[in-house]
């Protein structure tokens, strides 16, 4: 049974709350089992309305404890689960990479998420399922195009090999502490405007410790 509240003694300096989103069965259930468990199921079955799990982890010295939503992709759950945009810091849009449909439903899931969630969320796109190279049917090349287009971080995952999972994470995670962080030293100073809002939003697409080569930081199939 996953602790749902963390552990009672462990002193928590920041709670993030992130939101996966994108089409039913591109792998977003999938993505935060291993993150959260380190587990993968074949056998899963599609999210009904909205299901959340945490991890803590450390970040410069501090504990964050990340409360990671996975919201279904099924159409009849959208008007339901977009309340649970609100108060999130961090969204992973999932698409399936064998799935051009899912990718090319990446911009109305930007344009909803931006309609209801904060406008410092740090997004990062997601192009999941790169275990199958040779179903490959959005080039990583449309994906790093979009995702420069609209400011967001980018990184091709593998759930089931667990290629770049937790480093897609890190990677959110580490870049809302640095928003954070930057805000309440300003406030400390008194420097703090209002404008300190997260900007110039970079691709990350690092060399991997999976990595083989391929545009992306991802593995292929043999």
């Amino acid at each position: 049974m996953s602790n749902l509240y963390g552990d009672y003694n462990q002193k928590i300096d920041y709670v993030f709350k992130i939101v996966l989103i994108g089409d039913s069965a591109v792998g977003k259930s999938q993505l935060l089992s291993r993150f959260a468990k380190n587990e993968f199921s074949l056998d899963s079955k599609a999210t009904i309305g909205v299901e959340f799990q945490t991890k803590t982890v450390a970040l410069d010295h501090k504990t964050v404890k990340a409360q990671i939503w996975d919201t279904a992709g099924q159409e009849r759950y959208r008007a339901v689960t977009s309340a649970y945009y609100r108060g999130a810091v961090g969204a992973m849009l999932v698409y399936d990479m064998t799935k051009r449909q899912s990718f090319d439903h990446m911009a109305t899931w930007l344009d909803e998420l931006r309609g209801h969630a904060d406008k410092n969320i740090v997004i990062m796109l997601i192009g999941n399922k790169c275990d199958l190279g040779s179903l490959r049917a959005v080039p990583t090349e449309d994906a790093q195009e979009f995702a420069e287009r609209e400011n967001l971080f980018f990184m091709e995952t593998s759930a089931l090999e667990a290629t770049n999972v937790d480093t897609a994470f890190q990677t959110v995670l580490t870049e809302i502490y640095r928003f954070f962080s930057k805000k309440s030293l300003a406030a400390n100073n008194g420097t703090d405007n209002g404008n300190s809002g997260i900007k110039g939003i970079k691709i990350v697409v690092p060399n991997q410790e999976h990595d083989t080569g391929r545009k992306g930081g991802c593995c292929r199939s043999s």
